[in-house]
């Protein structure tokens, strides 16, 4: 196979450095006006037709010869049976990375808490699982059973009572490790419906979909699109744009280290963005080497090299503060801090969706096996978001309960600031509460 790698290079002493890194990053994730009124259309169908639209757009998208919506659902006992299907070392890779995550999650969960004021007043807040959470899994060739793992494991640690999986399996392709992964994660309903349409049967319900929550997990356009327009009737995890990384390295890790890990964001598909930031342009060269030395070995080097010479970049700063300042102004789904003293630069870091800390330490752990969340924020958007965990599986409720004396002395204050807004009513219902004695004061 013969590749042809051209990665730019850009300096951050350029004058016109702003201004390429930000055409590099650009990113526009909105459908067109096609895709969003089919999606609609989809949405319509459902909401109308249910379980029979459902099976007609299997039928018709996935190729898939189903008479009714019972050849659409997977029952706990086909899950069990994926486990048996798998091997033993794929079984135990499994459990090995669910049971990590599990841990992991588990330091996440929130508690309520009360307390009580010196007048009698209580103050808290009340923490609720949500009760049913749908969970959308890629399906046929371009399945990821990881991705099952890191959607269903916080919501069951949250304490979600119900977690339903929605999957495609495009001309019947059934995928046992994504199957064996549910099982594991304690899923507790399976169907095999894909697209939009599963977006749709998820947050409005149909005969046998039982509508839910929060809908998490990712999608193509079809499925993000979907997302935003159910946004509102359900809870949505987030609009996630292509696959990340950015190494930041001072120079001294093996370069074939570094260009496979760009390589390991690059090969999801042709829009992933593979970032190299160092002060040592030596080294950057050494890494280009590495990635045309490596590139004809790949299994998915038509895609790698799209991405590489599509949107990656081998960047060079004037030194380490500065590349923490273009990791900042990048803000990375993945940042890998591939340097000799990775907790010292920490406190530099303010926008990353997770930090991979030292040489040895490979983005690809985290997307399996190290334990916290692989579901991260993309685009830039780790400026406000963070990753996917048992939080957004919980709500939380405000609790007030005022004494009669407490009641009394928020009342002056809430008159006060009530009447200033014109709302009267605001004001006498909480002016009926102060006691009489200092009504009269």
């Amino acid at each position: 196979m013969t590749v042809s790698t051209a990665i730019a290079r850009l300096n951050a002493a350029d004058p016109d450095f702003a201004r390429h890194l930000d055409h590099l990053l650009s990113w526009e994730s909105v459908s067109d006006d096609a895709v969003n009124q089919r999606v609609l259309d989809i949405i319509k169908a459902v909401r109308e037709r249910g379980d029979a639209a459902l099976v007609e757009f299997t039928q018709r998208f996935d190729g898939v010869d189903a008479k009714s919506i019972d050849d659409l659902i997977l029952n706990r006992a086909r899950l069990e049976l994926a486990l048996t299907r798998i091997t033993p070392v794929q079984r135990e890779a499994l459990e090995k990375a669910a049971n990590r995550v599990r841990i992991y999650h588990e330091r996440q969960k929130q508690d309520s808490w009360q307390y009580t004021e010196a007048d009698g007043t209580v103050l808290g807040q009340k923490v609720t699982p949500l009760d049913r959470a749908g969970l959308y899994v890629p399906g046929g060739k371009a399945s990821y059973p990881s991705s099952v793992l890191m959607n269903a494991i916080p919501a069951k640690v949250a304490g979600v009572a119900e977690v339903v999986m929605v999957v495609p399996t495009p001309r019947g392709e059934v995928n046992e490790l994504v199957l064996a992964a549910a099982c594991i994660a304690g899923v507790d309903r399976v169907f095999t419906v894909g697209g939009a349409q599963a977006v749709a049967a998820l947050a409005y319900g149909t005969e046998s979909v039982p509508q839910v929550d929060k809908i998490v997990g990712p999608g193509n356009i079809y499925v993000a699109t979907a997302k935003r327009h159910v946004f509102g009737q359900v809870g949505i995890d987030m609009i996630a744009g292509p696959s990340e990384i950015l190494v930041v390295c001072d120079g001294q890790t093996d370069p074939d280290w570094i260009a496979m890990d760009l390589f390991s964001q690059a090969e999801h598909d042709e829009d992933a963005q593979a970032i190299l930031v160092s002060p040592d342009a030596a080294f950057l060269d050494r890494v280009a080497a590495s990635i045309d030395k490596l590139m004809p070995t790949m299994e998915r080097a038509d895609i790698i090299e799209k991405s590489i010479n599509g949107r990656g970049a081998l960047i060079q700063v004037r030194d380490m503060q500065q590349a923490m300042d273009v990791a900042n102004r990048i803000a990375p789904e993945h940042l890998e801090l591939s340097v000799a003293d990775p907790q010292a630069w920490l406190p530099h870091i303010r926008h990353a969706g997770a930090i991979f800390m030292g040489r040895h330490t490979s983005e690809a752990l985290g997307d399996y096996c190290a334990g916290p969340n692989h579901v991260l924020p993309t685009s830039g958007t780790a400026r406000f978001s963070s990753p996917l965990g048992v939080y957004d599986f919980q709500k939380r409720s405000s609790i007030i309960f005022c004494s009669e004396q407490g009641a009394s002395e928020l009342g002056h204050t809430a008159s006060v600031l009530a009447r200033g807004e014109s709302l009267t009513a605001h004001a006498r219902s909480a002016e009926y509460r102060i006691l009489t004695q200092e009504k009269g004061n």
